[in-house]
C-alpha cells in the first residue's frame, strides 16, 4: 500500500459520512458490530479440536482437512450455514458454538453508535450472512436486537452478500435508495458487490478481529471506532 493510499484511508474529513445524504444504514454483524474473534476462534481452533476428537485425528491433521473444506465453500451460502456444516462434519455445530459463546462480544461503542443513528432518524438494518441459528445465539448474548429496525440474513434472501444479485433482492424486502444508503462491512468482497449495485456510501472496518492486526484495503475508507463517525444531532 502506498503512503498516499494510507493517508486516504485515515483522513478524518473523509472518514465522516455525509449524514445529511443518508437515510438508511446497512450494518454487517460479524466483524462489524461484533468482534470477529469469536468466529475465528470457533472455526480455526474449537471445531478442529472437536473434529479431531470425533475422528481420532491429530489436531493439526484435523485443522488441515477442515481448512481445505472451508475453502471449497468460501463465498457460497453453504459456508455460513450451521446445518450444512453439522451435516458435512457430523458435528452439532449449534451446540459447539454454545460451548464458546462467552467469546461473543460487541465491538467498542456499538450501542452508542446505534442509538445515535436512531436519534438522527436513520433506518438501521442488520444485513448478515449469518445463519439463523448463529444469529439467534448472538442476539441472546448481546443487546443488539434492541437497537435495530430490521434484520435480514442471506438465508432469507437465498444468496450470500458477495453475490451481485443479493442487493436487488434485499431492496425488494426493504425498500431503500442506494444513493442515500450507507453500508458498513468488514468484507471487501461484500463492499465491492454493494458498490457495483450502486450503494453510494461505503465504509470498511479497520480491525474486525481485536486479537489480530488491522489489515486495511486501499479501496475503501476504514472505520476504527464508531465514535469517529457519530452523526451530529441537535
Amino acid at each position: 500500500m502506498s503512503e498516499n493510499e494510507t493517508t486516504l484511508i485515515s483522513t478524518p474529513d473523509l472518514l465522516m459520512p455525509r449524514w445529511e445524504e443518508i437515510d438508511t444504514v446497512l450494518l454487517d454483524m460479524d466483524g462489524t458490530l461484533l468482534d470477529l474473534h469469536f468466529d475465528t476462534h470457533f472455526w480455526l481452533e474449537h471445531v478442529p479440536v472437536r473434529y479431531a476428537e470425533a475422528n481420532n485425528l491429530p489436531l493439526e491433521k484435523a485443522r488441515e482437512q477442515l481448512i481445505q473444506r472451508y475453502r471449497q465453500a468460501e463465498g457460497k451460502l453453504e459456508w455460513y450455514c450451521v446445518d450444512y456444516w453439522s451435516d458435512q462434519l457430523s458435528l452439532n455445530i449449534e451446540v459447539l458454538k454454545q460451548e464458546v459463546d462467552h467469546l461473543i462480544s460487541l465491538r467498542p461503542d456499538v450501542i452508542r453508535f446505534l442509538q445515535s443513528l436512531a436519534n438522527a432518524g436513520k433506518h438501521r438494518i442488520l444485513v448478515t450472512n449469518a445463519h439463523g441459528k448463529s444469529l439467534s445465539l448472538k442476539m441472546r448474548k448481546t443487546p443488539l436486537g434492541d437497537h435495530l429496525d430490521a434484520i435480514i440474513t442471506a438465508h432469507d434472501i437465498g444468496l450470500p452478500k458477495e453475490s451481485d444479485e443479493f442487493w436487488g433482492e434485499l431492496q425488494k424486502k426493504h425498500a431503500f435508495s442506494p444513493d442515500r444508503t450507507l453500508l458498513i462491512d468488514d468484507s471487501i468482497s461484500v463492499l465491492l458487490s454493494a458498490e457495483k449495485y450502486g450503494i453510494k456510501h461505503l465504509r470498511a472496518i479497520l480491525q474486525p478481529n481485536s486479537k489480530l492486526e488491522p489489515d486495511p484495503h486501499y479501496r475503501f475508507i476504514h472505520v476504527d471506532r464508531f465514535t469517529e463517525i457519530l452523526p451530529i444531532t441537535n
